[in-house]
């Protein structure tokens, strides 16, 4: 979420619940909900298999969760478990070369963020290669302007855009275990910043499509750089995937740019949010360039393993505000990835590969995601108004379901490029904002966060049922399905909510208290990243309000959570500081490391000082966290 977004969900007024004729009408309590759809999880729906079983053992995660919660917490640090302790890996600015100057608190020039960690870092995949040595990928979404330039962005110059352009993207690290502990190498081998101006191919079905062709690049073949990197995902042929999203905001206009119904479903428009990009580089220029917006909002796939190697960014993918990309291997051996479209009312997608994964050729799966069909969720409610039921993936195929000409899609690219038209032609549910999307790793099973939704109930196209079972829904929800016959390519699913967010101190009873997993020890609002661990713990980061009033009273900093998905038990595992965001995750594959992130510390200017404290600027920071007796963590 940026930081634009962020801000209209604080000041939402949040001091009135609203009130829920058809909820009660379905009689949906709090305690129905446990004896409903949470339950579900120890019962039908989510089996343990032996396997789970196994590697639960192998693992030593019996119980699952082997940890004491944290309380909430308001204070300008990370509090983790008794027995953990947590290191600072790399920092907003930490040089990724020796000829690149350390960060500095007055501000750094462009060419220096070009070689320096980037800012507000979200999601991130970790690569060994050996025991002592690793890749780490890391996405920088965003840039905080009120801290990165002393004029706090109202007096933007052509090197200040230029040297936002360069924090954002994705940094690539070397590192090494040095003591036991996992340290940067300055100068590593496969250091490397991609930012919004590194060269990228464009590849799959909207490749040369006219709405893709520039001036600069009339083909239409490749694109300047990627920005607003928010998830991402990782292939089993050794890739990382980025995903872009609110790269709208990004756009602009100076002059009187014409804005066609298709760039205003994606939210562009001639005032950008902020970032002042097309005042400086005429690429943002709606007028001058109006295809410019149409090469953004893609999934690009990285090969962090070749420095030299050119990022492709996969239209097959579809294009919309992507979070994540949770790409799994079939039974049928097709690549299966969901994707998220995180905004107010839009879908859930789903991406199945036209060729198989070949384990034993890395190389010919190289191009796997430029072949396939995208398809859009829609959900059935359940009977008797529970919070479960059926759903179906519709194809977002030119030429079926409406998707034709007469419709306004001429080809297959034509659906891809506006994939969000295409979802509400064929009749996709809106959805309250899907966030990451985490698949179990032994069972056919898949989670997403369902963030908020201001809008839900009170706009005629986001009515309140199914899945979002609450008009304007500030605290979020988890859905989980499971595919028929346990097969990610199956055409239905079965669904259930995980978890409703809430705060039962609050609102006691009701479905804004939460539901029945949800108490005064673990309560959250705004789950978004989530992602599960071998032994089978789903981990949930929170990016939500931290006022710690009104609705949120109680709740203090975002957080980050751990959760059976058996038992339903949920345990705070982590508190971050100041107006941060808790976000982006990963493990060693020892499970012994756990890396993650910690995005905008003191954010408009909320007076954070994290990581290095005294009177310096707050970084956002990736941060390592391991227990002390050097045991395997959340065990």
């Amino acid at each position: 979420m940026s930081r634009f977004e962020r801000q209209d969900e604080l000041n939402h007024p949040r001091n009135e619940v609203p009130e829920f004729t058809q909820l009660v009408e379905k009689g949906l309590s709090r305690r129905r909900f446990l004896g409903g759809a949470a339950a579900l999880g120890a019962a039908a729906f989510f089996t343990v298999s032996p396997l789970s079983r196994a590697v639960a053992a192998a693992t030593k995660a019996s119980p699952l969760m082997g940890f004491a919660p944290v309380p909430a917490s308001t204070k300008d640090t990370i509090t983790v478990p008794a027995g953990y302790q947590v290191e600072r890996l790399v920092s907003w600015g930490d040089p990724l070369f020796g000829t690149v100057p350390e960060f500095s608190e007055t501000g750094n020039s462009a060419d220096a963020q070009a070689g320096q960690f980037g800012d507000n870092n979200d999601g991130m995949s970790f690569f060994a290669l050996d025991d002592n040595t690793a890749i780490l990928a890391v996405n920088n979404e965003y840039c905080n302007y009120e801290i990165m330039f002393p004029h706090q962005g109202k007096n933007m110059s052509a090197d200040d855009v230029k040297c936002a352009q360069a924090a954002h993207g994705v940094s690539i690290m070397t590192l090494q275990k040095q003591d036991g502990r996992w340290r940067l190498t300055k100068d590593g081998k496969y250091n490397r910043r991609i930012h919004a101006n590194t060269p990228m191919a464009i590849g799959g079905p909207a490749k040369g499509h006219p709405l893709l062709q520039t001036a600069a690049d009339p083909k239409g073949e490749w694109a300047l750089g990627t920005f607003n990197n928010c998830a991402n995902g990782m292939t089993p042929w050794g890739t990382y995937l980025t995903c872009e999203e609110n790269f709208n905001g990004y756009f602009g206009s100076q002059h009187d740019a014409d804005i066609t119904p298709a760039q205003a479903r994606y939210g562009i428009g001639r005032e950008d949010a902020g970032w002042q990009w097309h005042t400086h580089d005429s690429r943002f220029d709606l007028a001058e360039h109006p295809n410019e917006a149409n090469r953004f909002g893609w999934v690009v796939e990285i090969d962090p393993k070749d420095p030299d190697s050119m990022p492709v960014k996969r239209t097959a993918l579809g294009r919309f505000k992507h979070e994540n990309a949770e790409l799994v291997i079939d039974q049928s051996g097709h690549a299966v990835v969901y994707l998220g479209d995180d905004e107010r009312g839009e879908h859930l997608y789903r991406f199945v590969s036209k060729h198989k994964y070949n384990p034993d050729d890395q190389a010919a799966n190289r191009n796997l995601l430029d072949e396939g069909t995208l398809y859009v969720a829609k959900f059935h409610e359940g009977q008797d108004g529970e919070l479960r039921g059926k759903g179906e993936w519709l194809e977002l195929t030119h030429g079926k379901n409406g998707l034709t000409a007469e419709n306004g899609f001429a080809s297959q690219a034509d659906v891809l490029i506006h994939a969000r038209l295409a979802a509400t032609q064929v009749g996709a549910t809106t959805m309250d904002r899907p966030e990451w999307v985490a698949a179990h790793p032994h069972e056919p099973v898949v989670f997403c966060t369902l963030t908020n939704n201001k809008n839900r109930g009170v706009h005629d196209n986001q009515p309140v049922g199914g899945p979002n079972p609450r008009a304007e829904n500030h605290y979020g929800q988890i859905l989980r399905w499971r595919p028929a016959g346990g097969n990610h390519t199956a055409s239905e699913f079965d669904w259930d909510l995980f978890v409703l967010a809430g705060n039962p101190t609050v609102h006691g009873e009701g479905l804004y208290a939460g539901s029945a997993n949800i108490n005064a020890d673990n309560m959250f609002n705004s789950p978004d990243g989530i992602g599960f661990d071998q032994g089978g713990r789903l981990w949930i980061q929170t990016d939500g309000n931290y006022s710690n009033q009104g609705d949120f009273a109680g709740q203090g900093n975002n957080q980050m959570l751990c959760a059976d998905p058996n038992s339903g038990e949920i345990r705070r595992f982590l508190t971050g500081p100041v107006a941060c965001e808790v976000t982006g995750l990963a493990f060693t594959p020892d499970y012994k490391t756990l890396f993650v992130g910690i995005q905008h510390p003191g954010e408009d200017l909320a007076g954070s000082h994290f990581p290095l404290g005294g009177n310096s600027k707050p970084r956002s920071s990736v941060m390592m966290i391991t227990r002390e007796d050097g045991g395997i963590i959340g065990a």
